[in-house]
């Protein structure tokens, strides 16, 4: 079987082609996956978004998933712009596989712009060296983290991730970092239930991202390293929700995200 090489299959998924009327398709990576990776549905969203409203930097997409996407089948997103001015935009879309819509998303754009700039954070933690590698098979960069995400012990819903997305064009930004604060929510919730990690999905437990939100409160940054540091609340009735925060090595606050997801116990 031929190898995949994740990071150029990844960036060919993310050149969307036009179809005419607002409407782009996409390719699928070629993940060794039983879905379609919701983190690919987000970053071919704000793909999407981008183009429905040129000139404008993405600041927040909210994206609900329907029903699984299928693997080694393209993607149609379809767009309509109800908004769209001198500084901000607002684009729908609507994600399409042959048997149907898998998600639908909401995206509002606005132009960078000066203003007053504040954060209150706590600051990030020093990286972490090589010996912290943390192996993500659907992230197809660096990534290092402290703890171990898929730990049986019980240890409390908190996860930071170390994760260096390659170099590549600052309008790529938004879209991988939205694919890269999909992976990792549904095993934060999951650390401290005993007996059993992200990786015991599909035995023990079921689970599927039902919503994500992100909001990018600056530019996004490639090339460097980020933090996403997440934390995950609740868990209740068959239901999951984490939240998280990006930041940059110097502690700069880049973004924020939420996910709802299903966690059904098989016992």
């Amino acid at each position: 079987m031929t190898t995949v090489d994740l990071w150029p299959d990844l960036l060919d998924c993310l050149d969307l082609a036009p179809l005419g009327q607002g409407t782009y398709e996409g390719g699928s990576q070629q993940l060794e996956y039983r879905r379609l990776f919701g983190g690919q549905l987000l970053a071919q969203f704000a793909r999407a978004a981008g183009l429905a409203a040129p000139g404008k930097g993405l600041k927040s997409l909210h994206t609900q998933f329907l029903r699984e996407g299928r693997t080694g089948e393209s993607v149609r997103y379809e767009t309509e712009v109800p908004q769209e001015g001198r500084t901000f935009a607002a684009v729908r879309l609507v994600a399409r596989q042959e048997h149907g819509v898998v998600a639908v998303a909401n995206a509002s754009l606005h132009t960078w712009e000066q203003g007053p700039d504040r954060q209150s954070v706590d600051p990030a933690p020093a990286l972490p060296g090589p010996e912290h590698t943390a192996e993500l098979p659907l992230l197809p960069w660096e990534s290092r983290a402290v703890t171990d995400l898929d730990t049986e012990k019980s240890e409390p819903p908190v996860f930071e991730l170390w994760t260096r997305v390659p170099e590549t064009h600052r309008s790529l930004g938004p879209a991988l970092l939205a694919y890269a604060t999909d992976l990792t929510p549904i095993g934060t919730a999951l650390r401290p239930v005993e007996g059993v990690a992200q990786t015991d999905s599909g035995r023990a437990f079921a689970s599927a991202v039902t919503s994500h939100t992100v909001w990018f409160h600056r530019p996004p940054e490639t090339g460097a390293w980020l933090l996403l540091r997440q934390h995950s609340p609740v868990a209740a009735h068959g239901r999951c929700f984490g939240r998280g925060d990006v930041l940059t090595e110097q502690g700069t606050l880049l973004a924020s995200y939420t996910q709802e997801a299903l966690l059904r116990f098989t016992n």
